[in-house]
């Protein structure tokens, strides 16, 4: 098939990858570690760690799939992202992942809004999304007409980039982590000063040996290319339907369409539904 020569082996993803990424990070005690590296501080102890996390309000409403969600024993809520694909939204994205994170951290009766939850949406990036060559972009909400105020709603949103220049403004343990992130390979851990950062080496090799994680991600992988598959396919339909509905406009009759556009008698009812 086309596309399975394109596909990289599970050994030979970098943690840039969605899937590796995940698979590393359900060990709590690992993204401990890669909290305290991004936060230069050691992290309270995780004692809820979930991959893939839904968060969904409403059938009607649109639904988030978390990469990582945590919380600590301070009941500090972190959820961390990787993004590999330059997308134009992702500001706006976050926003819309810390407003449902914040939906379902308060249950319906509480009174006290001080009672919710400081969290962090932390996005690790293959890109540099702000153009201004920094490893790390942290954004509070602060005010315009008084410098300096910020407003104390518990609520901070961090970009991460493994392209960032500026590694004298901050610790040399996150470069180490986010050189590794871009390139994760024995060669790249060995030059880590870090012990965090060689522990998610360990961590990286143990996923990729794994006999049950290369199973899922080779059905992860056919699952996705099924998925264009089928888009592709019911995208074909919608543009011959299109077309057999504009000749019925001209007046060509429902045989010749069929004649002309291969569709069945099945799919040419859809036209008229």
């Amino acid at each position: 098939m086309e596309h399975e020569f394109k596909r990289k082996s599970l050994k030979e993803l970098n943690l840039t990858s969605r899937f590796l990424f995940d698979a590393v990070m359900e060990d709590k005690e690992i993204h401990q570690d890669v909290l305290s590296i991004i936060f230069g501080r050691k992290i309270s102890t995780i004692i809820q760690n979930e991959t893939e996390k839904e968060a969904r309000l409403s059938p009607l409403i649109r639904s988030i799939r978390m990469d990582v969600f945590a919380l600590d024993d301070e009941q500090t809520v972190y959820n961390t992202e990787m993004q590999d694909e330059q997308r134009s939204d992702l500001a706006r994205r976050s926003r819309y992942y810390q407003a449902l994170l914040d939906t379902s951290l308060l249950e319906p009766g509480i009174p006290n809004y001080n009672v919710l939850n400081n969290s962090y949406i932390i996005v690790i990036l293959s890109f540099d999304l702000f153009g201004y060559g920094k490893y790390q972009y942290t954004f509070l909400p602060q005010c315009q007409e008084v410098p300096g105020l910020q407003l104390e709603d518990g609520a901070t949103r961090i970009f991460l980039s493994t392209e960032g220049k500026n590694g004298d403004e901050v610790s040399e343990e996150l470069v180490e982590f986010l050189h590794y992130v871009k390139n994760s390979t024995d060669e790249v851990a060995a030059k880590s000063q870090s012990e965090r950062v060689r522990r998610l080496h360990q961590r990286v090799c143990k996923v990729k040996a794994s006999e049950e994680v290369g199973v899922r991600y080779m059905q992860a992988w056919e699952e996705r290319y099924y998925d264009r598959e089928k888009g592709r396919s019911e995208g074909k339909l919608e543009g011959k339907l299109e077309d057999a509905l504009n000749m019925r406009k001209e007046g060509l009759s429902d045989e010749m369409i069929m004649r002309i556009t291969k569709l069945t008698e099945e799919e040419m009812r859809k036209i008229t539904e």
